[in-house]
């Protein structure tokens, strides 16, 4: 099986993860995958293919070749974003030759370069798009399909001790919680959940949440003058004492944000919900308390209790880690030279289970899928690039003879 069949067969199963329940995985639906993945793994010789209680699925390809140093790690997740629809996924082969692509027609929906120029680069290549109704889910049952096929082309080579595993609920920030590095037990390992051909990233935002509650006072607006406190408006006050220009809409590379991702309220009392996000750790330190600063502002205009802020560290940034362990960011470019990328070394504007994992005793750096407008209903993938990274995963399994 191709890579891009595995592909088109695993975007058949809807794995959305959902932040709103504690399980893991947070969806049931996410087993499903995981079942087969589990058969797929032991019919090509995996020992010890299984998906544990969590959801979590483990396996090993036993050495085939004595001298290797190091057991590694590939590793991916199944869920896919709750940015748009995960079902019915209705996705096509497209040889692109340039200009718009019709995704629906009767809907009037086109993929177009004009909208996102990345489009260009893959004129004469075939691309996996959507209908235009629901996300494609390459983020990341394509790092999933090309680790995979990894696996079945390392049948008839000589290669050292592998481990794969298979994640639940990282899009919803839960991929690492209930992760056995023990278990795992590798010297190293990638993430293979990065974007277009030849990114390679091992540096990522430091990243916290805000949970704001403003209480107000309720009273009759005919004779509110004095008395009431309206939630909703002060809410609004906090968020403009926020630097304006720090947000995602105008920043890029290495300038960090907050983000107001949610808002609800009445006159008694109103929520605001933000992420913070910061490559640098200072300056995510300084972000984190600018908001304590807005609630003091508010709290001292309109009386002490009436902003309270929650803040919750999420992960950090896993450049410290990964410079310890330099090699495995050297061996990972290299690979990608002898197959034909261009590496391209970016830092990630958002997370990865590698953070989380690195700083649990798991360096792991981050590679690319080759997917592009990832959690959109205007997705899509070259068939040609999957096949590239599979080259590359390969590669980097067959230096272990080597090292």
């Amino acid at each position: 099986m191709t890579v891009s069949e595995r592909f088109l067969k695993y975007v058949s199963f809807p794995t959305m993860s959902d932040e709103n329940c504690p399980d893991c995985p947070s969806s049931k639906k996410q087993l499903a995958l995981a079942a087969e993945l589990v058969n797929e793994l032991t019919a090509l010789g995996l020992t010890d293919a299984r998906v544990d209680a969590h959801g979590y699925v483990y396996a090993t390809l036993p050495a085939t070749a004595a001298g290797a140093k190091n057991v590694i790690g590939f590793i991916a997740h199944m869920d896919t974003s709750d940015a748009a629809p995960d079902s019915p996924i209705n996705p096509r082969r497209v040889t692109y030759t340039g200009g718009d692509i019709v995704l629906n027609e009767a809907e009037n929906i086109v993929l177009s370069p004009s909208v996102y120029p990345c489009l260009k680069k893959y004129e004469g290549q075939e691309l996996i798009v959507t209908d235009g109704k629901t996300l494609l889910g390459a983020d990341d049952k394509a790092g999933v399909a090309e680790i995979v096929t990894m696996l079945d082309k390392l049948k008839d080579r000589p290669h050292g001790t592998i481990r794969v595993a298979f994640t639940p609920d990282e899009e919803i920030g839960r991929g690492a919680d209930l992760f056995d590095v023990d278990g795992f037990s590798a010297d190293y390992a990638y993430t293979v959940d990065g974007g277009a051909l030849g990114e390679l990233e091992y540096e990522n935002f430091n990243a916290a949440s805000a949970s704001v509650v403003i209480h107000g006072v309720s009273i009759h607006p005919g004779s509110a003058k004095g008395l009431m406190k309206n939630a909703c408006t002060a809410a609004m006050e906090f968020d403009s004492l926020l630097p304006a220009d720090e947000i995602p809409e105008k920043t890029e590379s290495y300038e960090g944000f907050h983000h107001l991702s949610s808002m609800r309220g009445e006159i008694e009392r109103a929520e605001l919900d933000y992420i913070i996000r910061d490559h640098d750790r200072a300056k995510f330190e300084k972000k984190k308390e600018e908001f304590l600063a807005a609630a003091g502002k508010l709290n001292a205009k309109y009386g002490p209790g009436t902003a309270e802020v929650t803040l919750r560290d999420s992960y950090f940034n896993m450049k410290e880690i990964i410079e310890a362990n330099r090699f495995t960011v050297d061996r990972a470019l290299a690979a990608m030279r002898e197959v034909g990328i261009k590496p391209a070394v970016i830092p990630i504007r958002g997370g990865t289970d590698g953070a989380r994992l690195s700083f649990m005793g798991l360096p792991c750096p981050n590679l690319c899928t080759g997917g592009e407008n990832f959690h959109s209903r205007f997705e899509f993938i070259p068939t040609e690039s999957m096949e590239k990274i599979t080259d590359l995963l390969v590669r980097i399994a067959e230096d272990l003879v080597e090292g």
